[in-house]
């Protein structure tokens, strides 16, 4: 048998952890999630370094910061990218399998510059763009959804999960 990753042993704890101190922290959870298309609508994914599988980028949206203000952050930290465009708001979702409150906001996003892709870090250990048909191992239902939905009309259904 092999070993496990460390942080997929503790991965479960350290998200029951955030969960706790966000019920406290916050009355509902609000996040962003960016769909970025290059040319070839090549979609871009991250591998984070305390949560398993592939997703869009994106995070939390803090205390007085606005969805697309959480975007734009959450972007330039987890891929080095920038938009020069607005962003199209695809649709909100309620993610019932992280917690009974969490919310995400989900943007499709076709103009954007990166000067660079982004060296792995303590959060980001991979990331890159994949074509729909080459998605990588791991990505997760909820991504793999909402691709299908913005680049092959798949009907949107509102569940994250």
């Amino acid at each position: 048998m092999t070993e496990q990753p460390l942080r997929l042993k503790f991965e479960p704890l350290l998200r029951r952890i955030f969960h706790f101190y966000s019920r406290f922290a916050r009355g509902m959870t609000l996040g962003t999630r960016a769909l970025v298309l290059d040319g070839e609508n090549r979609v871009f994914l991250v591998k984070h370094s305390y949560v398993a599988g592939w997703h869009l980028p994106g995070g939390g949206v803090e205390t007085g910061e606005t969805f697309v203000e959480s975007l734009k952050r959450e972007l330039i930290e987890e891929g080095r990218i920038e938009l020069t465009g607005e962003p199209q708001l695809h649709g909100l979702f309620f993610n019932r399998r992280i917690s009974s409150r969490d919310h995400v906001a989900v943007y499709v996003i076709r103009s954007w510059r990166q000067d660079r892709m982004p060296d792995p870090n303590h959060e980001i250990v991979a990331c890159g763009f994949f074509a729909v048909s080459d998605l990588p191992s791991g990505t997760t239902p909820g991504t793999r959804r909402r691709i299908f939905e913005v680049l092959q009309n798949a009907p949107i259904i509102e569940d994250w999960s």
